[in-house]
């Protein structure tokens, strides 16, 4: 009896530990290197209303950095398996709540981006969307002494949608 018992924990333990390494990804990208060798991520524009400067070079290079760390396709100038364009078209102040006193107490800050995906061997995954992200903060700090700092995080939430829904297949 004692013999079965054994044999089934066993058995049970395998199954589970098989059935985890069949669904498990690292980086939840799910592209079939095959087919899909290359991607090619074009510059995007500012243009928003309200400008920041260094938030284009920020996006440019944090969407860029996240298809090499996290896929195995090359980065191409042209000709890409996989193409994503597109450019930041909203950034902006928004009043989120009114304190006791009648003033602004917290200011949200949205980024909008417009992305073109095309996907040059199945053309069924192709979209043109708009991803965006928000974060507050206390209108007693000025925003140039938080504004890198939520910028990034809204960029790399940003850039995780953008992933998720070119490569992930989320």
């Amino acid at each position: 009896m004692c013999f079965f018992r054994k044999f089934f924990l066993l058995l049970t333990a395998l199954c589970l530990l098989v059935s985890c390494m069949v669904s498990y990804k690292l980086n939840g990208a799910s592209i079939d290197y095959n087919t899909v060798k290359t991607i090619m991520i074009d510059p995007f524009a500012n243009r928003a209303a309200y400008q920041w400067a260094p938030m284009t070079a920020m996006f440019n290079e944090s969407i860029s950095d996240l298809y090499v760390r996290q896929t195995k396709l090359k980065q191409v100038k042209s000709n890409g398996d996989l193409v994503i364009s597109g450019e930041i078209t909203g950034y902006d102040q928004i009043n989120k709540s009114i304190s006791a006193d009648g003033f602004s107490s917290m200011i949200e800050l949205k980024m909008t981006v417009k992305v073109r995906f095309v996907n040059n061997t199945n053309h069924k995954d192709d979209f043109e969307r708009s991803f965006s992200a928000a974060r507050e903060y206390n209108s007693k700090q000025q925003l140039s002494s938080v504004q890198e700092e939520l910028v990034q995080q809204m960029i790399d939430e940003i850039n995780d949608q953008i992933f998720n829904a070119t490569v992930a297949n989320w």
